[in-house]
Parts: structure tokens; sequence; C-alpha cells
């Protein structure tokens, strides 16, 4: 098991992606007037985390993990699911800090829904690209947001924690890439 961790670089990218949302939490907590983190904020520092995190869906070898003698699948859908849990224990352990980052719907909602359109995105494109598109995407959904449900659905990573299009189409990606990438695997070099 730490062979699999050092050589997917995981202590390394979970200290950047616990790294940078405490310098975001100590920045709100220092400078921000409300308690409470303001949704973009949130959503940006999720992103940072995922996009942290993706760098350890595959190892120095892609090729590895088709030929080797175990199974790789379950330890993937592992590997994502632990994924899921480190963004969302570090991001809700702060609601009982002076600076929260909330709502925990929201914030459940895009970390799995960004993880799955990582994975998704890591099963095409590979491990070392898969942030560009959730990069660009929330990007833009966050900075203009659009009212009703299409615009919902395009924009789900900034809608409100209540929007039902929104956390059905992050439920979608969640578990597409949860059983693309378990199955498939990281996309070959």
């Amino acid at each position: 098991m730490l062979l699999y961790l050092r050589s997917r670089r995981v202590p390394l990218a979970l200290i950047a992606a616990v790294g940078g949302a405490a310098v975001v939490w100590g920045l709100c907590l220092a400078f921000a007037k409300e308690r409470d983190v303001t949704a973009m904020v949130v959503v940006m520092t999720v992103l940072l985390m995922v996009a942290v995190l993706s760098s350890t869906l595959a190892g120095p070898d892609e090729n590895l993990d088709r030929t080797a003698s175990m199974r790789w699948p379950w330890r993937r859908a592992v590997h994502l699911l632990a994924g899921l849990v480190v963004v969302l224990a570090v991001l809700l352990v702060t609601r009982y800090t002076g600076a929260r980052f909330g709502p925990a719907a929201l914030v459940s909602r895009d970390a799995a829904g960004l993880l799955g359109l990582t994975a998704l995105c890591a099963t095409v494109v590979g491990a070392a690209r898969s942030w560009f598109l959730p990069l660009g995407w929330t990007t833009v959904a966050v900075m203009y947001p659009q009212q009703g449900v299409w615009g919902a659905t395009a924009t789900w990573q900034g809608q409100p924690a209540e929007s039902d299009a929104a956390m059905l189409i992050a439920a979608v990606l969640a578990l597409g890439g949860l059983i693309a990438y378990s199955i498939v695997g990281p996309a070959r070099r």
C-alpha cells in the first residue's frame, strides 16, 4: 500500500491540497468580514483541491495498471472515494472555525461532481491533463452563473446548494467518472 501511494505521489498531493485549502482558510479568517466564506471561494477551493489530487490518478507508468496481476477496478474506485473523503473532511471541518466553508451540500455536490469530471477526463486524456476541463468549466460557471433549468445544468458548479438540476448533473458526473475510471483507468500516453 505504501508503495502504491508513493508511486502515485499521494503524500505530496495531500500536502499541496490541504496546504492550499489551509492558505485560503487562513486568508478568509484574517480578512473576511463575515464568518461564512462566499460560495465562489468555496467552489474555487474545492476545484483547487480536486486539481491537485488529479495528479494521483495515474502512476508513472500508466500501462502498468493494465498489465499487473492485481485487480485494479476496486483500487481505482477506493482511490477516488478516498480523494472525495479528503476534500470533504478538510473543508467541512472548518464549519467549527472562524471561517466556515459551506453549506455542506454545496461542498459535497461540487467535490463529488468535480472529482467525477476529473476522473472522466483522466480516462479520456490522461491524468496529467485531467484538470483542464474542470478548471475552465468551473471558472466560467462560477463567474457567470445562469438561471433556469438549462442554465443551472450548464453552470452547475456555481449554483446554490438547493438547485436540483445542479445536483443531478453533479451526481451523473460523479457516478459516470467513478465507473469509467474504475473500469478503464487512465488513458495511455
